[in-house]
């Protein structure tokens, strides 16, 4: 049975911005060619972590929804602990309560990020009409 996950991990402060785009890259790939289907990617970038690991204080968290089998997240799950990038991860199954809140959360996101090149467009336009 498909369901849909959410897991958020934290690779080392040290890595390059190539070099997280890797690890991304590396577990989308891993996660579609094992069946999956990635919903909705998010950067949360470089942030504090609560408590040092591995004495590192900060560290880059990357989000990822995905839909798929549910023995997958074991495979996920042993491809982080392999992974000398990954500090810490976390993966969760979403209900469908969980699932219509992500959802909301993207469709808020998107109106915000939208909302504030409507003014740049529509003074562009003013700019040329009055040319």
């Amino acid at each position: 049975m498909v369901n849909q996950y959410e897991t958020v991990f934290i690779a080392t402060p040290v890595l390059s911005d190539t070099q997280m785009k890797e690890a991304v890259a590396k577990y989308v790939k891993l996660i579609e060619d094992n069946g999956g289907e990635v919903v909705y990617q998010e950067d949360w970038g470089l942030r504090q972590l609560a408590y040092p690991i591995q004495h590192k204080t900060t560290g880059f968290y990357y989000l990822i929804q995905f839909k798929a089998e549910s023995s997958f997240v074991a495979t996920l799950e042993t491809q982080y602990h392999r992974d000398e990038r990954i500090i810490r991860f976390l993966t969760v199954a979403l209900d469908k309560d969980a699932v219509a809140y992500a959802e909301k959360r993207r469709a808020n996101k998107a109106a915000k990020a939208a909302a504030p090149q409507a003014p740049a467009t529509e003074a562009a336009a003013e700019a040329q009409d009055a040319e």
